[in-house]
């Protein structure tokens, strides 16, 4: 007799994956494809610190400027954007979407440590950077120790004669 594992997720992932295939069949049985095509997406981020700046890179591939909306306010940084399926006016005879379509929103809480009048955009080849500059009071500072001087007004310390 072979002893098996019980695994109490078994069952849950054999009905989600049941639930999803069954969402499919009836997507693919309603004839619109807007349902399938105007799915709203997330897109990766990447956040990354050093001691002068916060940098963030967003994947937003197919946007164009004017589809993105960044703000800043009271410490939340919210990015919002539109990726628009486009149509053309021929019949298209698509055998698979996987493209993600639709309007998306991301939001971030920022450090009291970021200077919010110096935050700068860029975009390039489908990645939306930010740059959030540190305040000059949360940078490091580096302080330099002077080696025979004491703290107490410059004095050397001195030993009494034996």
């Amino acid at each position: 007799m072979a002893i098996t594992r019980w695994d109490p997720f078994r069952d849950v992932l054999t009905l989600q994956n049941r639930m999803n295939s069954l969402f499919q069949e009836f997507n693919r049985g309603q004839g619109d494809n807007d349902a399938l095509t105007t799915a709203a997406f997330v897109p990766p981020v990447d956040i990354y610190e050093d001691e002068h700046k916060i940098v963030l890179k967003l994947e937003v591939p197919g946007l164009k400027e004017s589809d993105l909306d960044i703000q800043l306010e009271n410490n939340v940084l919210t990015i919002r954007g539109e990726r628009k399926f486009e149509k053309e006016e021929k019949e298209e005879n698509f055998h698979r979407i996987e493209r993600r379509y639709g309007s998306f929103f991301r939001s971030f809480t920022i450090p009291n440590t970021v200077n919010p009048e110096s935050v700068k955009a860029a975009y390039d080849a489908g990645v939306l950077r930010l740059e959030l500059e540190k305040r000059a009071e949360a940078k490091p500072k580096q302080i330099k120790v002077e080696v025979g001087k004491s703290v107490e007004g410059g004095k050397k310390d001195v030993k009494p004669a034996a």
